[in-house]
């Protein structure tokens, strides 16, 4: 093995600071925590309505409040001053608008959850499952696109930073 390859290898492995590890460690689980929380959304969606619509909205209101915690949790947990996007945003001023946001988009997102839960803690309030099932699909589709949008952000603020594929570098490959 060449000292080239070595030295290449020990710096990708300083390439993170244990910080930034706890952080991109904090960030998945966070995503994985809300896309667990979609998946238990969706088969809420999808689970029959006509004739037992309490139960369904019921359910419904349920996975809303999982998916509720999961995002407030991860819009906390991004907008702390030691995470990811936080290191990114202070790191690489080209890329603090996008970091912007992103954290804007966690707030509508979370506003959503919230209107939706408010109108189905209505009891008396007439449910269309439809309208109901259509909007929170494309809340979970956002939700989808905005965790895509971040894994780019960051992909690319480490690929700025430190010239290497993070992929590559998680892999441990030259």
């Amino acid at each position: 093995m060449s000292a080239d390859t070595s030295d290449d290898r020990q710096s990708r492995a300083e390439s993170f600071t244990l910080e930034q590890r706890a952080s991109l460690d904090l960030r998945r689980a966070d995503q994985d925590r809300t896309l667990s929380a979609v998946h238990q959304l969706e088969a809420a969606l999808a689970a029959a309505a006509p004739g037992r619509e309490d139960a369904w909205r019921g359910e419904v209101l349920s996975t809303l409040g999982v998916l509720d915690e999961a995002t407030t949790e991860e819009e906390r947990n991004a907008a702390r001053p030691d995470s990811l996007l936080s290191d990114i945003a202070r790191s690489q001023p080209r890329l603090r608008n996008r970091v912007r946001g992103l954290r804007t988009q966690y707030r509508h997102a979370r506003e959503a959850i919230a209107a939706v839960r408010r109108e189905l803690q209505e009891p008396d309030a007439h449910v269309e499952v439809a309208d109901v099932r259509q909007r929170l699909a494309a809340l979970c589709s956002a939700l989808r696109h905005q965790r895509a949008r971040e894994s780019d952000l960051i992909y690319e603020a480490y690929y700025e930073a430190f010239h290497r594929d993070l992929l590559d570098d998680a892999r441990g490959l030259p």
